[in-house]
């Protein structure tokens, strides 16, 4: 199903526009700082609306409709982890990042555990950034085949370099700009298709409810204590701890903190974004149950071949395409674009000042000069977003490569986490205890990540815990681990920097 000419004319003017936006800043004079920071003169709310963008990707935007068609919101419960998370950032967080001189997220974790603790956090979160970027534009791709009907590679390669030259050109000014604009587009996207699923129900707007009310469709899940299902609490832990990790080592938000006027500013821009994502993420979560009562109050509009509840993530696009004006598909469909491009240019962007803060900087060019700075960050800018568009390549038709993927992705940061927090809690955990702490929980991680992918001869030594208690019970056992060596191993005098944890 191809799209109209004048949704084809609002999507690619959309996609020209906001390269060529991007790029614009490129012509400005700029250090490497400006390039990281934008100089620390960006304004509140766009910072706010980039924090809000790199929430949500083009993942959430179809898969969270697509969730709420299938079952219930039991996935909004993430969302209500939200404000908790949100006030330890501003706390403590904030302050922190703000008050240490680097723009790495990881200088903190070298000046208290040692170099070890730098490296591995910022060498993973590389390879986070690589995993997650080619997920996206992979995921990004399957719907836009529907939407487009080109072909997967070619979505990819237009998406993944559209994002990567205005990412790399930019520097984080493109990038929170960018995002801030495609946030509102992303919000005026799913407004728009809330009005055409309310005038389109043949008993008005109210059946929407009567549907999903008899259908229960709205619970928030079982407030049973369970670890192997879903439940209301299991999804808020869950949340709680992705949410920390997000705002506490992500350096794609650390690098967000540093980029506001003044700490006042940055608190303001954090709860901003973060508290934002909650009311939108409602939005998309109504938006697949309207879908449902829509589809059930009218089932001859879906095709055979969708209705059954397997295709439940092929229901917007499809309703995209079919159901809406002229136009507005082609700002449903750039909306898609925009969830997924600004959390690429995010990963693009942070992990290019990692590859300089952490490692040039670090082990090669202690002293490197301001312009061969920006060489740099140029080049792994550019470096990282191929690298992100090759491994979106990879995914393409491989489903239980992207189940790996992710998988290898819950290994790769699961560890951060835990090890920020050790040193953050406590300032009696020496380092060799963070180290053994560390090695136990990434164990702990890989053996619930990887479980679905044992032979079956092995198939009794899988977890039987949840997928979402990965991070939980690996965070958990690294800060349990790390107490109780520290109890047996005595903190040597010298070595250790304490100099920035809670108190001081």
């Amino acid at each position: 199903m191809e799209l109209p000419i004048l949704d084809l004319v609002v999507f690619f003017g959309y996609m020209l526009l906001i390269v060529l936006f991007g790029v614009s800043f490129s012509f400005k004079k700029r250090s490497s700082k400006d390039y990281i920071t934008g100089g620390g003169k960006l304004p509140t709310w766009a910072i706010g609306m980039s924090i809000f963008a790199t929430f949500v990707s083009s993942i959430s935007f179809l898969a969270l409709p697509g969730n709420a068609y299938l079952s219930d919101w039991n996935g909004f419960v993430f969302s209500l982890s939200i404000p908790l998370a949100a006030v330890v950032a501003v706390l403590f967080f904030v302050p922190l990042y703000r008050r240490i001189e680097s723009n790495s997220a990881y200088f903190y974790l070298e000046q208290r555990f040692g170099l070890w603790a730098r490296s591995y956090a910022s060498l993973f979160y590389l390879l986070t950034q690589i995993a997650r970027m080619g997920a996206i534009l992979y995921l990004l791709a399957l719907p836009m085949n529907i939407l487009l009907g080109w072909s997967i590679p070619t979505i990819i390669l237009i998406t993944g370099v559209s994002v990567t030259i205005y990412a790399m050109f930019g520097g984080i000014e493109a990038v929170i700009w960018t995002d801030a604009i495609q946030g509102i587009i992303l919000i005026g996207g799913a407004l728009a298709c809330i009005a055409v699923l309310f005038t389109s129900m043949p008993e008005g707007p109210g059946q929407i409810f009567d549907i999903a009310q008899a259908q229960d469709k709205m619970s928030l899940g079982s407030f049973e204590f369970n670890f192997t299902e879903s439940t209301f609490w299991l999804v808020l832990v869950y949340g709680l701890f992705i949410n920390l990790q997000n705002f506490g080592i992500d350096q794609s938000y650390i690098q967000r903190y540093i980029s506001a006027k003044s700490n006042r500013e940055a608190v303001k821009s954090t709860l901003f974004g973060s508290l934002l994502y909650i009311p939108i993420s409602l939005m998309f979560f109504f938006i697949g149950t309207a879908l449902f009562a829509y589809y059930q109050a009218m089932p001859e509009l879906l095709p055979e071949q969708l209705q059954g509840m397997e295709n439940a993530d092929k229901i917007f696009p499809y309703f995209i395409v079919s159901a809406l004006p002229k136009g507005i598909t082609g700002l449903l469909v750039a909306s898609i674009f925009a969830a997924g491009m600004s959390t690429v240019s995010t990963s693009v962007n942070s992990s290019a000042t990692v590859i300089l803060t952490d490692h040039i900087k670090r082990y090669l060019r202690p002293n490197l000069e301001h312009g061969s700075e920006m060489k740099v960050l140029l080049i792994a800018s550019l470096v990282m977003g191929l690298t992100g568009t090759m491994a979106a390549l990879l995914l393409n038709g491989v489903t239980s490569a992207l189940d790996a993927w992710w998988a290898l992705s819950s290994i790769f940061s699961g560890g951060i986490l835990g090890l920020f927090l050790l040193g953050f809690i406590s300032k009696k955990v020496s380092s060799k205890a963070a180290m053994i702490g560390v090695v136990c929980g990434v164990l702990v991680i890989s053996w619930m990540s990887l479980s679905a992918f044992l032979p079956e001869e092995l198939a009794s030594f899988a977890s039987n815990f949840h997928a979402n208690l990965t991070i939980v019970l690996g965070t958990m056992t690294i800060l349990l681990v790390g107490f109780l060596v520290t109890l047996f191993i005595p903190r040597p005098t010298t070595g250790d920097g304490h100099n920035l944890t809670i108190g001081q």
